[in-house]
């Protein structure tokens, strides 16, 4: 299994042919979300050969946004399969990557523990400091790109359901990110409230 060659192919690929107007589904989020489960999964204690799938299905998880943006997450699979076997991945952990990656969909729909820790790491940020950043780059992504364009008010309705809704899966991003999600849904819930009443 040869993870350098697959993440310099696709790390190469991504910063070439990505839309430059995907703010969020940026090779900044890919790097981000590999750092992330990297964290979760040493958090973990998950062995070594395990965490170099983990890592590639970080890797490629959006890679299907060079292809598409609705369903790009089985465009992603499509590429994982296509070009991990030239890397030395047998059919067996090309066939796990791709099951990872398949469960960042949302709704989320993580079984295994490898699952469990990309799809947090995939959504770390919404535990962290940076959160209201890295929501508007989404935000904005979507106006320009005209996926789904809202108001300010209509995006925070939909950040608040987004994170009442949400929970972490592993033990380690809920003691890592849980409390500052929380306080991330307080003050989305205090704008919303304020623009009602106002």
């Amino acid at each position: 299994m040869n993870y350098e060659g697959a993440k310099k192919f696709i790390l190469n690929k991504l910063e070439k042919e990505l839309d430059p107007r995907l703010t969020y589904h940026s090779m900044a989020h890919t790097l981000d979300v590999l750092e992330s489960a990297i964290r979760l999964a040493e958090l973990e204690k998950r062995p070594a050969h395990e965490i170099l799938l983990l890592k590639t299905a970080c890797l490629f998880h959006d890679s299907g946004m060079l292809v598409t943006y609705k369903g790009h997450e089985e465009a992603s699979i499509e590429i994982c399969s296509q070009i991990l076997p030239s890397f030395n991945y047998s059919e067996e952990e090309t066939a796990i990557v791709c099951r990872m990656i398949k469960t960042t969909k949302l709704p989320q729909s993580a079984m295994d523990i490898t699952d469990k820790i990309l799809c947090d790491a995939d959504l770390d940020y919404l535990g962290r400091p940076d959160f209201f950043m890295i929501a508007h780059r989404l935000k904005y992504e979507w106006d320009i790109l005209q996926i789904n364009p809202t108001t300010l008010q209509e995006w925070y309705q939909i950040q608040r359901n987004f994170l009442s809704a949400h929970q972490y899966f592993t033990q380690s991003a809920i003691d890592l990110r849980q409390a500052s999600k929380m306080e991330n849904l307080k003050q989305i819930e205090f704008i919303c409230n304020h623009e009602k009443s106002s």
